[in-house]
């Protein structure tokens, strides 16, 4: 569904004010309009600085952010709108320090932010299959710096597996999973998780990779480096892509926070085409979701 585009001078225009979110919020709370659980009447007062409605007839208060993404928070709903924001407009993503800085919070606070945000962009995700025939399917690995062997089998380092769909031209939706080895139960998994049945999935003929042939037709090559590129072109370029996004950004990771990051890109990367519409699409995300842990 298309979504309208939107400025930061727009977005401070609309969600500038705490009972300009907090309706917002409302409206996706109570899409007839507010009833009291207790009375049943249909007006309130909001309480800005308790983010709370008070039933006009019987006084009954009912929590604006009970149930939601913000349950609990004792930030103010502007603060969270604009670390949505920031999340969505900045191209390289953002970090909990610079978000920290912005906000006035501290990093703690900012990290949690950035968690609850990043588990919304997950779940939009999670309920997209790939329709393309064609999928690329491939492995990399991510971590500190660490001498010796690279790739497969590299000390210190954590396995991604990384699928994405194959159009004549150009990438189209990428998915990603930290995984803790390159088996063939992680794969069935990972593109069960993913895929409809029936795909034409291209791998480089790594052993694992024949669990493919369960629920899809499998079409492998082993590839030396120098025709890596040619078989599995677009899986190898949105691999580049994400560790330059995690090196630029976050300045390497660790494989504590690693599956946040790479939900963050995914999220990203997929809706690279409707960019300007990113704020309010993860808005929208935000504000349909369920309470996430601290």
């Amino acid at each position: 569904m298309k979504m309208p585009t939107i400025s930061l001078l727009e977005w401070q225009q609309r969600y500038g004010k705490e009972t300009a979110c907090a309706a917002t919020l409302a409206k996706y709370r109570w899409q007839q309009g507010f009833i009291c659980p207790k009375c049943g009447n249909d007006s309130a007062w909001f309480i800005t600085t308790r983010k709370i409605y008070q039933c006009s007839k019987c006084r009954h208060q009912v929590s604006i952010t009970a149930g939601t993404l913000f349950h609990s928070t004792n930030l103010p709903l502007v603060k969270w709108f604009w670390a949505i924001y920031f999340v969505a407009t900045d191209k390289g993503g953002i970090s909990a320090l610079r978000l920290s800085k912005h906000l006035g919070v501290s990093w703690v606070t900012a990290r949690s932010m950035l968690k609850k945000i990043r588990t919304a962009m997950a779940h939009r995700d999670s309920i997209y299959r790939f329709f393309e025939e064609l999928i690329e399917l491939d492995d990399t690995y991510v971590g500190g710096k660490r001498s010796g062997k690279r790739g497969r089998g590299a000390e210190g380092k954590k396995p991604v597996l990384v699928a994405i769909e194959h159009k004549e031209k150009t990438a189209g939706f990428v998915a990603m999973k930290a995984v803790e080895s390159v088996s063939g139960e992680e794969i069935k998994y990972f593109l069960r998780r993913n895929l409809k049945p029936g795909r034409e999935v291209r791998t480089d003929a790594f052993p694992a990779m024949n669990i493919v042939e369960e629920d899809h037709r499998h079409d492998k090559k082993v590839t030396p480096p120098e025709e890596a590129s040619s078989w599995l072109p677009f899986v190898h370029i949105v691999i580049g892509n994400m560790k330059i996004f995690l090196n630029g950004t976050f300045h390497g990771v660790t494989h504590k926070y690693l599956q946040e990051y790479l939900d963050e890109f995914c999220y990203r990367f997929n809706r690279r085409f409707w960019e300007p519409e990113l704020p309010l699409r993860l808005l929208n995300a935000c504000l349909a979701h369920a309470p996430v842990p601290g």
